[in-house]
């Protein structure tokens, strides 16, 4: 049994583990145009490779399992998951103060981190991916604020006192 098509894609399923050619190589990518090549590769991956779940059709009385193609989220890490690089590298690429910053990537990067962010909220605002998770993890989850946290206290307890007209009653 193999798990690639007749065009050699991989069958769908989450075996991303195994779309990355050369597992264990560290990649280097000479600019941004070959890291948004590969990047794009990612994305064409995940769409390419849809969740699939089954669902049980009933049609005329007779039972059937159908699978259903469900959105694929892109996700940073699965991106370096795909390119066979760490978070880490990721971070450092990014991040000006870390050894291992790439300005020249820097652009390629943000413009790739927008892709990721904006596929997830459109996918969630569309219902096809559960907006709770999403929104947590893009930042966007509604806020309380707790009466223990020491480092964002609430106010102090506001009363006001209404006085009751006496109207002769005394």
């Amino acid at each position: 049994m193999t798990d690639r098509d007749e065009a050699g894609r991989f069958l769908p399923g989450n075996r991303i583990w195994e779309a990355n050619p050369n597992p264990g190589r560290q990649p280097t990518f000479a600019d941004g145009d070959e890291l948004w090549t590969a990047a794009v590769e990612y994305f064409e991956w995940c769409h390419e490779n849809p969740l699939l779940e089954d669902q049980l059709v009933t049609f005329q009385g007779i039972a059937t399992h159908e699978p259903v193609a469900k959105v694929r989220a892109l996700t940073q890490r699965g991106l370096c998951l795909f390119l066979g690089i760490s978070m880490e590298t990721w971070r450092g690429w990014r991040t000006p103060d870390h050894d291992l910053y790439r300005p020249d990537l820097a652009d390629t990067i943000d413009r790739i981190e927008g892709v990721i962010w904006e596929q997830k909220f459109t996918h969630a605002a569309a219902g096809l991916l559960v907006h709770g998770l999403i929104a947590r993890e893009l930042g966007l989850a509604d806020k309380q604020q707790h009466a223990n946290d020491p480092d964002n206290p609430m106010p102090g307890a506001q009363v006001t006192v209404f006085a009751l007209p006496d109207n002769g009653r005394g």
